[in-house]
């Protein structure tokens, strides 16, 4: 059973804007931390952003000011919002929600965002 869906990648341009949805099981959705994580060509997965249940959210120094974090707790839906990319930006990005009962990380299948400069 798939627990969490990304979708919003895409190309844009250097200074462009994108915005990824992560779509949850309501269950997983309403007691998980989540995160958006992703991975560059030849790199490790890194964090970019993540929140707590109680709306606490913590950024990558190189995406504060830029992105932007939320969920939508009525639609089981977590946000990613991008702007002012750059071509550092680009790797395949992924959301991943922790569930603390169980200690299960679940992944999203990855969407991939390449930002041309």
């Amino acid at each position: 059973q798939v627990q969490v869906v990304e979708s919003g990648g895409g190309l844009v341009q250097a200074g462009g804007s994108l915005r990824l949805s992560c779509a949850a099981t309501e269950i997983l959705f309403r007691i998980a931390s989540m995160g958006w994580y992703r991975q560059a060509p030849g790199k490790e997965r890194e964090l970019v952003a993540e929140m707590q249940r109680g709306g606490s959210a913590n950024y990558a120094d190189s995406v504060k000011g830029r992105f932007t974090i939320s969920r939508d707790y009525g639609k089981a839906i977590m946000y990613l919002q991008m702007n002012n990319l750059e071509p550092e930006d680009t790797a395949v990005y992924y959301c991943q929600a922790h569930n603390p009962i169980t200690r299960v990380n679940y992944w999203g299948q990855g969407t991939q965002v390449t930002v041309s400069s």
